[in-house]
This record gives C-alpha cells, sequence and structure tokens, in this order.
C-alpha cells in the first residue's frame, strides 16, 4: 500500500463518520489553539515589560539603598544628594554623562471639582535629559525652581485630560497637590502606558520642594538616584565607577556594599526570567488540553478497530500485510491530528487576536505575538500526539488474526 492510497482509504474512513470524526478533531483544535493562544500572550507580556523598561530612558543606571546580598544590614546608609553629586565628578566618573536622584510617592491633585490621584516625582533638571522626557508645552523644571524651593510642576497628558479636559493652555493654571496650591510650568509629551503604569499619568516637581513639603526625608536622602552612561559600550565602566565612588562614601567593610546598582539590561534579563517561566506555565498548562484531545484520538481509533474487525480480517484474507494495516490506521489518526492542528492554529491566531484587541481597548500597551516557533511547535506537538496515541490502535488492528477477525459479530 502506498501513501497515497493510505491517504484516499483514510480520507473515505473518516468522512464515512462525520460527526465522531469531527468532534475528535475538535479536541485537538483546543489543544493547538490553547498553546498558540498561551504562549502568544507570555510572548506579548515579555515584550510589553521589557519594551517598558527600555523606553524608560537610554543606557541607564538605577542605584537603591540597600543590598539584599549583602550582610552589612544594621548600618545601611541612605543615599543622599551628596551621593548623587559625588557622582558627576567627571575624574572620578567620566563615563557617567548625567546624574537624576529622585523621590517618587503617590499623592492626590485637585483643579476645581475636579481630583485624582497620580504619581508625585521630587526630580531635578538633568531628570529631563536622563528620562529622555520632552515637553510639549511650557517648561521644564529648572535649577532657579530647586534653588528657591518653587511651587511649581510639570504634569503628564493622563493629569492635563482628567483635570482640565485639554492639552492646550494649561500652562499658568493652579492646582493643588495634597492641599497645597502648585502652578504648572509645563506639559510633558505623551509616552503612552507601560506595563508598570501609565507614563503620562505622574507630576513632576523640584526635588527640594517635594522633600521639604510633600515627601519629607531626612538628611538630603533620595529614593533613587539614575545614572546615564555615555553610551551603550559605557554602561558597564560606569557601574564600576559609580560603585567604587559609593563605596568610599559609605566607607562599607567586608562585609558587603550597602547599596544596590542596577542596569536596564538586568532589569530586562529579570524580566525575561520571570516572563520566560510564565510562558512556559501557561504553555505546559495549555499542552494538557492538547493531551486529551490525543486520548480522545486513541479512544475513537479504539472503537474503529473493533467497528471494522470483520473488514480487517477480510483484508488479511485477500493477502493484506500487517504493515498494511498498521499504516492504514496510523494515516487515520495522522490525518485526524493534521486536521486539528491545522485549524487550531487559525483559531490560536484569532484568540491571541481578540485578546489584543481587548487590551487595545482598555488602553493596555499589550499585544500578544504568535511567534513561528509557537506554530511549529504546537503543530509538530500535535502530530506526535497523533502518532503516539494511533500506534496502539494501529498495532491491535495490525496483530488481528485473520480467521479469529472473519468470525467477529
Amino acid at each position: 500500500m502506498n501513501i497515497l492510497q493510505a491517504i484516499l482509504e483514510a480520507m473515505e474512513s473518516l468522512s464515512s463518520n462525520k460527526m465522531r470524526s469531527g468532534l475528535t478533531i475538535l479536541g485537538i483544535v483546543i489543544g493547538v489553539a490553547a498553546v498558540i493562544a498561551m504562549l502568544a500572550v507570555g510572548q506579548g507580556a515579555q515584550d510589553s515589560i521589557t519594551g517598558s523598561i527600555s523606553g524608560i530612558g537610554s543606557n541607564l543606571l538605577f542605584v537603591f539603598s540597600g543590598n539584599e546580598q549583602s550582610d552589612n544590614t544594621r548600618s545601611i546608609q541612605p543615599l543622599t544628594l551628596k551621593d548623587a553629586e559625588a557622582l558627576t565628578d567627571q575624574f572620578a566618573a567620566p563615563s557617567v554623562q548625567a546624574v537624576a536622584p529622585m523621590i517618587s510617592g503617590m499623592g492626590s491633585v485637585s483643579y476645581g471639582a475636579e481630583s485624582m490621584s497620580t504619581s508625585l516625582n521630587g526630580v531635578t533638571a538633568d531628570y529631563e535629559q536622563v528620562r529622555s522626557y520632552t515637553v510639549s508645552e511650557g517648561e521644564f523644571i529648572s535649577d532657579e525652581n530647586l534653588l528657591g524651593r518653587a511651587s511649581v510642576a510639570v504634569i503628564g497628558v493622563d493629569v492635563a485630560d482628567r483635570l482640565f479636559d485639554r492639552r492646550e493652555g494649561v500652562v499658568g493654571e493652579t492646582v493643588r497637590i495634597e492641599g497645597q496650591p502648585f502652578r504648572v510650568i509645563g506639559l510633558l509629551e505623551s509616552k503612552g502606558g507601560s506595563s508598570f503604569g501609565s507614563e503620562d499619568n505622574v507630576i513632576l516637581l523640584p526635588l527640594t520642594t517635594a522633600q521639604s513639603r510633600l515627601m519629607r526625608r531626612g538628611q538630603d536622602q533620595v529614593d533613587m538616584i539614575l545614572v546615564q552612561a555615555l553610551d551603550a559600550d559605557s554602561v558597564n565602566q560606569a557601574s564600576d565607577e559609580v560603585t567604587e565612588i559609593l563605596r568610599a562614601r559609605h566607607r562599607v567593610g567586608m562585609n558587603g556594599d550597602d547599596f544596590t546598582v542596577m542596569s536596564q539590561q538586568d532589569f530586562v534579563a529579570t524580566a525575561q526570567t520571570i516572563t520566560g517561566v510564565l510562558t512556559i506555565f501557561l504553555g505546559g498548562i495549555a499542552a494538557i488540553s492538547l493531551l486529551v484531545g490525543g486520548i480522545g484520538i486513541m479512544n475513537i481509533m479504539l472503537v474503529s478497530v473493533t467497528e471494522r474487525t470483520r473488514e480487517i480480517g477480510l483484508r488479511k484474507a485477500i493477502g493484506a500485510r500487517k504493515r498494511d494495516i498498521l499504516i492504514q490506521f496510523l494515516t487515520e489518526s495522522s490525518l485526524l491530528s493534521m486536521f486539528g492542528g491545522i485549524i487550531g492554529i487559525g483559531l490560536g491566531w484569532l484568540i491571541a487576536f481578540v485578546v489584543g484587541q481587548v487590551a487595545a481597548a482598555n488602553n493596555t500597551p499589550f499585544t500578544p505575538k504568535v511567534g513561528l516557533e509557537a506554530i511549529l511547535l504546537a503543530t509538530l506537538f500535535s502530530t506526535v500526539v497523533g502518532l503516539f496515541f494511533g500506534i496502539y490502535p494501529a498495532n491491535r488492528a495490525a496483530n488481528l488474526q485473520p480467521v479469529e477477525a472473519l468470525r467477529y459479530e
């Protein structure tokens, strides 16, 4: 029996039981669609998170107080403005281009009858360059604002939309932040949303003003220091320079550093590890449904063998070899799996597309990505499932004795 003849006979056999064949294929369809959709969701989540981290700025280092890998837990010194100033020394840190200390928190802002909760960041003038912000109207926070502890604010477009219901002519308006009046001096260009929340739902304040009036910190303490390296090739060197300067200033001993320096690449690597585990987990759950579909194929093929026992006996009696019977039933199970896989690929893509549309409708920056690897994996897995679960029924049919098969009622 050649392959073409086996395929034609398998198609004829499957078409004679359309309802049963359709329900069997449905199990594979659901399994393949689930695998592709879940892998697409996982890949989309990874791209969204890593894209958000990359969109924060370019060639950045993040300096935090404390270090989980250090034994020096009793004498942790907070980061201060003087630490940030030391990092700007071009002789000690020639690979550092800009330094932006900051403090952050949440607060309420109101204008007239409108109010909302938003992120409050106390920043310096260099924050604009480090975070790649652009002001569409007005101006950014200046050194004069910092020296005078001015009651001024630069707002994001989400804040402008909510409070003023417009994005033009907001400069000069007065808003109340935690009940205190602040004059709007600038409007940030939209950065869009990210996996960490909207980049536009933010208010930037002079660091000195935020420290003294809204988010009190002692001894010029800051929450984080953003450091921008000269270029991508200088990031590692800048990290070493920052580490050495802070070690000298904090006088840390053999117990280890009391601060942490992380680069964007570190954040991206961590995010990729987490989302990679998530993707494998989701794909594993979806693969269970594909396994159930394979069991359905085995069940139907066993029923088919039982129903066609006399046919098998007749074929073997007139000269069909064991290999011919084996090929016949393996072809049927493979076709069931193949049809299910093809339809499942289309359904999986459709599910991923719908999820992306729902996310877009809710202003969530998330786009499931159906990759070629996911399609190949699902197709290969469904084919293997069809062959694996078809072997036992096909082997059982091939081993039937012609005489006993012809006697079967």
